[in-house]
């Protein structure tokens, strides 16, 4: 599997082609830029404060800096991720969180179709949630359940 090592170049000056000349001699590949510029006062800043949805289980700090975990969908990764490991179907997995009162982050209730748009993100997750204190005890249930 092939690693890659990332770098961002905060650009002070006005830009020069010779900064892609010399990353691109020693093997580095532009792989996106990004443009900003400061509206004129006659134009108003477009309504989106943000243009990307913050990911399933975190939220927006108090401070308004960072992302943080989000106690209640953090919850449904949680319970998704133990019904999944035990070999629960998707019908089965919604039926579970509908139950259960937990609604969608736009509160709907869960579909199939939902729960299954949440398979990135579970893998995504599953590094932190498979290391948490929570997930031990939650296999430790799961063991004592499968054992004869």
């Amino acid at each position: 599997m092939a690693y890659f090592e990332r770098i961002r170049d905060v650009i002070a000056e006005p830009f020069s082609p010779e900064i892609i000349r010399q990353r691109s001699a020693v093997g580095w590949q532009m792989v996106s830029i990004e443009w900003r510029r400061e509206l004129p006062d006659t134009e108003a800043p477009p309504d989106r404060g943000f243009n990307e949805d913050i990911p399933y289980g975190l939220r927006i700090s108090d401070d308004c800096k960072r992302l943080e975990v989000d106690a209640h969908e953090n919850q449904v990764l949680l319970l998704m991720m133990d019904l999944l490991a035990q070999d629960f179907s998707y019908s089965s997995i919604v039926s579970d969180l509908n139950e259960k009162g937990f609604r969608t982050r736009d509160g709907k209730p869960w579909s199939r179709v939902a729960v299954f748009n949440m398979m990135p993100r579970l893998i995504e997750v599953g590094p932190r949630i498979f290391s948490s204190v929570e997930w031990e005890k939650r296999r430790v249930k799961i063991a004592r359940r499968e054992a004869p």
